[in-house]
């Protein structure tokens, strides 16, 4: 780690993550922090590692004035940040004057409404719930890309009030050492359908009885492995996505539809179908 970085972890109240800030905290800001990184370009690529995937970045508050600043800590990741307007994201949802950006807002022009809360809001004992099915939305960025991006980067314009944004993170590599030895091995090799939400191949959708609509040749299922093992630091975790950005019609894992459309619906169930690095800016 650069002398003038420094990383705490894990994020308060949970056992991953982690705070970077610079050492000299009265000076901290977006442009400090990003020229520090870059007089060290190692040092970002191995504070994450090291923070299971889950990094915070203090003082980042000038992005909002010059967004082009996000663009720029992308770099130290990879090589390739993608330009938006390449990748027929709809046009209302690329920054206007940085098309490297991503723009999620539930304000015109954007419009995307955020998905509705748990019902009921707290689970049984009171807690925040995290789990499926009372907590949905869990999902993997762009994971029907081929290939998907390796790191997302989050900015907040507008933070939204103290109890109303529910973004959550879980830390999969973890997931995946919580299971069972025979699970480990039982999927071990096997890859999943990932598909765009709002093609009508969510498990909702399926069991809803909806017709698929046609997918394009760019926008068809992609093919993931469901277990895979970090580059830097061998750890293996599982990616997948919950019921919404998987293929219900094809999948959701590769062979599952064709080898129950041999065997039948089991009983007492209805009849149904069942690189260079890349990075993901977001504002």
């Amino acid at each position: 780690m650069s002398n003038s970085l420094e990383v705490s972890r894990p994020l308060p109240g949970v056992h991953f993550g982690g705070t970077l800030r610079l050492t000299d905290v009265a000076h901290s800001n977006a442009r400090d922090v990003i020229a520090a990184t870059e007089a060290s370009p190692q040092a970002l690529s191995d504070a994450l590692a090291q923070c299971d995937g889950l990094l915070l970045l203090t003082g980042m508050q000038a992005i909002a004035d010059e967004p082009a600043l996000l663009v720029r800590l992308s770099r130290l990741f990879g090589p390739e940040v993608e330009d938006y307007r390449q990748t027929l994201t709809r046009s209302n949802m690329v920054h206007e004057s940085v098309p490297e950006i991503f723009v999620v807002s539930n304000i015109p022009s954007v419009g995307r409404q955020p998905p509705p809360r748990p019902d009921p809001p707290l689970t049984a004992d009171g807690k925040f719930p995290t789990q499926y099915p009372q907590r949905k939305g869990w999902h993997t960025d762009q994971s029907y890309r081929r290939p998907p991006p390796d790191i997302s980067l989050f900015f907040a314009v507008t933070p939204v009030p103290q109890g109303q944004g529910q973004t959550l993170f879980a830390n999969c590599a973890a997931a995946y050492d919580a299971l069972p030895p025979a699970v480990r091995q039982r999927i071990e090799g096997l890859e999943g359908l990932h598909v765009q939400p709002g093609t009508g191949r969510s498990r909702d959708a399926v069991v809803a009885g909806d017709a698929p609509r046609w997918l394009a040749p760019h926008e068809r299922s992609q093919r993931q492995p469901i277990v895979r093992v970090h580059p830097v630091t061998g750890r293996r975790a599982l990616y997948l996505c919950e019921s919404g950005q998987m293929d219900w019609v094809e999948g959701p894992l590769v062979g599952l539809a064709r080898a129950m459309r041999r065997r039948g619906p089991p009983a007492g169930r209805a009849d149904g179908p069942s690189d260079p690095a890349r990075v993901c800016s977001c504002a």
